[in-house]
């Protein structure tokens, strides 16, 4: 069960432009961490073509990072091409920085930003001995029930308002703000480097 506060970080929405951050991010997942993320083992090359899909239509993935890389994230994918009544909902934290509460604040925004396509199920699979999945789900009213070796949770998020709207609206804007002075600091070390190796 997590258990304590969520460490130190920002969870932000990951834009296109940083699929590689979220790739990365699922390649340092223990073997334990990555099979319960995916259900069964997965290749690196797997992950390279799931994390570069992070920008199709239907997508959202909120990151948790820690200086410039993810070390947390959420899924948020709509079942069928367009958002409709139907999401299901992911989730990987990296093992330093499980039994923090993460994946708790984690499943809120995806609740949220599924409330706000008005989404009326969202569906969680974790693996029957994933406690910690459970335990969130249980955290949020699921309608847990057993399916072939597996815990289907279905969450059923309310109408969206002006409030829910707003909160992600603000968190999209910091989150693009936060996103440009990542890149601008890279732009910057980049150069830096350059002149370095030219004086050299």
């Amino acid at each position: 069960m997590e258990t304590g506060q969520v460490n130190p970080g920002t969870i932000r929405k990951l834009w296109p432009s940083e699929a590689r951050k979220f790739r990365d991010h699922l390649l340092r997942l223990d073997t334990a961490s990555r099979h319960m993320r995916f259900a069964h083992a997965v290749s690196d090359s797997f992950i390279e073509k799931y994390a570069h899909d992070i920008g199709d239509v239907g997508n959202i993935v909120y990151g948790l990072f820690h200086g410039d890389e993810v070390r947390a994230a959420a899924e948020l994918k709509t079942i069928g091409s367009v958002w409709g009544l139907d999401a299901e909902a992911a989730f990987s934290v990296e093992q330093p920085l499980q039994e923090h509460g993460i994946g708790t604040e984690l499943m809120g925004r995806v609740i949220r930003a599924a409330r706000n396509r008005g989404v009326r199920n969202l569906r969680l699979v974790c693996l029957a001995d994933n406690a910690k999945m459970r335990s969130i789900a249980k955290h949020y009213d699921a309608d847990l029930r057993f399916e072939y070796g597996e815990i289907v949770g279905e969450i059923v998020p309310r109408s969206p308002n002006y409030f829910s709207l707003l909160a992600e609206a603000v968190d999209d804007r910091f989150g693009f703000m936060m996103a440009v002075l990542d890149l601008q600091s890279r732009i910057v070390k980049t150069n830096t480097d350059l002149r370095r190796r030219d004086v050299i």
